[in-house]
């Protein structure tokens, strides 16, 4: 029937989008200059529209927000492939960490209001019940978008430069290790729009910053935290010169964490988050039956034997996860 091969051909475009993703983020070249030919610069990595996907070394995932002419705006596109994008790095036995940034001249300018206003605050519903239901289901969506950062087992990595606001406030909160350059600056800027923010930096920051204050202030007023702050603050671990510095100390940070055991990287940001939203008490329980099972790895073994010989860390070879 039509309808039979309709869903033949769209289970054909899938499976084809799916080998086409595995082929890229599977890839693992030994020549650095073909890395860098791979690089975020020559724009989105099909089928991505929003996102560049590339290996700049071993066990390293690099994802960068793709969209420059529009100063890196989330349009519709990126929100479902965020999270497509990152389902399938979890999954990925080949990654171990992610380092996330951006193209262009800043890091992200927030939602793209003009592509994307009209389908969350006009949905075509009978009445205000099945309006808000609808409503209540995009925003649960986005929030996805930032929450996959989160449950990705994968360490990553966020390199900010320039401007990051709004929603690129939300993004970086999801995100394990947040570096930054001089000139950058943040700003919650919802409140400048008429809204309170939704997926995730009202929930994340004050976990993050840990001054309740201090979050209450940027959150109200909108107003912009310059790199200083953020450093000081907490938001933010380190600050170099410029864009080219910051992103080879974010891939040198990369490095470091890819070559470590991956039972032992991503069990360590599992707990992390896990203790963050419980009682010690609780994170204690959860850490023991981690690793009643985690404990019996080789992995333990071979860094023991590393340690015991004097051999660097980078030397072990550890299966992949």
């Amino acid at each position: 029937s039509v309808l039979m091969l309709f869903c033949s051909r769209r289970s054909v475009k899938l499976l084809t989008a799916r080998l086409v993703w595995r082929m890229v983020l599977g890839s693992f070249l030994a020549d650095s200059r073909l890395f860098s030919s791979m690089s975020a610069s020559g724009g989105p990595t099909p089928p991505f529209t929003t996102l560049s996907i590339s290996q700049p070394a071993s066990h390293v995932t690099h994802v960068e927000l793709h969209r420059p002419e529009k100063r890196n705006a989330m349009n519709q596109a990126f929100w479902s492939e965020m999270i497509d994008c990152f389902n399938q790095i979890a999954e990925d036995p080949e990654c171990r960490v992610v380092v996330f940034s951006g193209a262009g001249k800043l890091f992200t300018a927030g939602i793209d209001l003009m592509d994307m206003a009209g389908g969350l605050l006009r949905p075509d519903a009978d009445d205000t019940a099945r309006i808000s239901w609808k409503v209540r289901q995009t925003i649960s969506k986005y929030q996805e978008t930032f929450s996959v950062i989160e449950k990705c087992p994968k360490p990553v990595v966020v390199a900010v430069h320039g401007a990051c606001v709004g929603a690129g406030v939300d993004l970086i909160t999801a995100c394990d290790i947040r570096l930054c350059t001089q000139d950058a600056w943040f700003q919650v800027k919802e409140v400048d729009i008429g809204l309170a923010a939704d997926v995730g930096t009202l929930q994340r920051l004050p976990k993050v910053i840990g001054s309740g204050s201090l979050v209450n202030e940027l959150a109200l007023t909108a107003r912009k935290m310059y790199s200083d702050e953020a450093k000081s603050s907490g938001l933010v671990s380190r600050v170099f010169p410029d864009k080219e510095t910051l992103m080879a100390g974010a891939m040198e940070v990369a490095g470091e964490i890819a070559s470590r055991s991956p039972v032992a990287v991503q069990g360590t940001k599992i707990n992390l988050i896990f203790s963050r939203d419980h009682s010690v008490k609780e994170g204690l329980d959860f850490a023991a039956m981690w690793n009643m099972s985690m404990l019996q790895t080789d992995d333990l073994m071979k860094s023991a034997q590393a340690a015991l010989e004097k051999k660097s860390i980078k030397q072990v070879v550890f299966s992949k996860l």
